[in-house]
């Protein structure tokens, strides 16, 4: 069974059901045209394996939507665009490399696979995915802000003492969902998957 596929497929699934906004199918094919269906989340944390990006763009849709969906008051739209693209920015992102690494059973050097980041957009992360998701589609503030923010203390602003953030979460309860989603899946739901499919 391959996995990617899985994932894909179901990635796929939801973004049909869920995003009919002018430009979806163009973002789309675009998307397809990227190594986002096959390009890891990680280079050593979670999913840091082949497909590990558009697996963890489902498992933070599915922990989003489980856990703080509320009918009648969010959009499925909104969800499905905020979860699936918020690290768009990861396609074109990483590249294979090796490195000597010692076989502990042998005492030989080998050259083993490891991914690398090659950013040849460094235009920073929830912003990047913002921005080549408006090459397409129309977001919403909520959504993009969402976007923006979903690494919350992590991203590099935030370490620089801005409010912004504070203030996002305060105006768009979408963001604050966002980022727990995004935080349970890498944190709890994807441990032990940088070991899946690994190259």
């Amino acid at each position: 069974m391959d996995l990617n596929l899985d994932y894909k497929q179901r990635f796929l699934d939801i973004y049909e059901q869920n995003i009919h906004r002018e430009g979806a199918q163009e973002l789309l094919k675009w998307l397809q045209g990227t190594d986002f269906f096959t390009a890891p989340a990680s280079t050593r944390f979670h999913c840091a394996c082949a497909g590990g990006l558009v697996m963890h763009s489902v498992s933070v849709y599915e922990t989003m939507m489980e856990k703080h969906f509320v009918e009648g008051e969010d959009n499925p739209e909104s969800f499905a665009l905020c979860a699936l693209l918020h690290d768009l920015c990861k396609a074109q992102f990483y590249k294979v490399s090796t490195r000597n690494v010692k076989n502990e059973q042998t005492g030989q050097w080998e050259k083993k696979p490891y991914y690398v980041v090659e950013d040849s957009f460094p235009y920073g992360h929830g912003e990047k995915s913002v921005f080549l998701i408006e090459r397409f589609v129309r977001l919403k503030p909520a959504e993009a802000t969402a976007i923006r923010w979903h690494m919350g203390g992590f991203d590099e602003a935030c370490r620089g003492g801005s409010f912004a953030i504070s203030l996002a979460y305060d105006k768009y309860p979408l963001a604050v969902k966002l980022h727990l989603a995004d935080l349970e899946s890498t944190y709890l739901r994807e441990k032990g998957t940088s070991e899946v499919q690994r190259i």
